[in-house]
């Protein structure tokens, strides 16, 4: 999809792949392996409910370090999406960021603007789609996924997943999250409720 002025912006949920939408797998280069995470088909399907795009952001520096493709990525990914949609749960993409500093098999020479917490990604999906920035949110369980939501100047959440409860110890009081709960569902149903929506609708 591209920009396109017919549709009226919508709010985003820039999402984590890896420990927040599905299982921390390290370095996942298998679809086999994608299992969504407790309770994240029911954020998704909630964000649905109230019209959000639902797009992943994911840093995949294998592809960099060597340890497996674009292909891999890709198809990691879209196993991703078709789980979740056969749950009647949409995610419209999942964009991602091959590049990994002086790494060998795709050194980044400092002109990477994707990986988190740099904006990158974001900014392809504003190009992509009509986002309305304003009513957006990030979540993740990375403190690089907090910094990103604070780069682009919305609401960022921690989730407790993945790697969260480790990285919620690194980061710098100028830096805190705007919200650290302990999944997916309780971030959106926070956020839901910072707009005013009906968080404990049923889906």
């Amino acid at each position: 999809m591209t920009a396109n002025t017919t549709i009226a912006p919508r709010p985003a949920a820039f999402l984590d792949r890896d420990g927040t939408i599905i299982e921390e797998r390290h370095f996942l280069a298998d679809p086999d392996g994608v299992a969504p995470l407790p309770r994240s088909i029911e954020a998704i399907r909630l964000l649905n409910k109230w019209g959000f795009w639902v797009f992943g952001v994911s840093n995949q520096s294998g592809v960099a370090r060597g340890y497996f493709g674009e292909h891999d990525v890709r198809a990691v990914n879209e196993r991703v999406l078709s789980v979740f949609a056969a749950a009647d749960a949409y995610i419209n993409r999942i964009y991602y960021c091959p590049h990994y500093p002086g790494a060998r098999a795709n050194p980044d020479d400092g002109r990477c603007e994707c990986r988190k917490p740099a904006p990158g990604m974001i900014r392809q999906a504003m190009h992509d789609y009509p986002v309305d920035l304003t009513r957006s949110f990030v979540v993740g369980d990375r403190v690089a996924d907090v910094l990103l939501g604070k780069a682009v100047g919305v609401p960022a959440v921690l989730v407790l997943t993945g790697y969260g409860q480790v990285e919620q110890s690194k980061f710098h009081p100028l830096d805190s999250p705007d919200h650290t709960c302990r999944d997916l569902l309780d971030a959106v149903r926070w956020h839901g409720i910072t707009l005013g929506l009906d968080a404990q609708a049923t889906v």
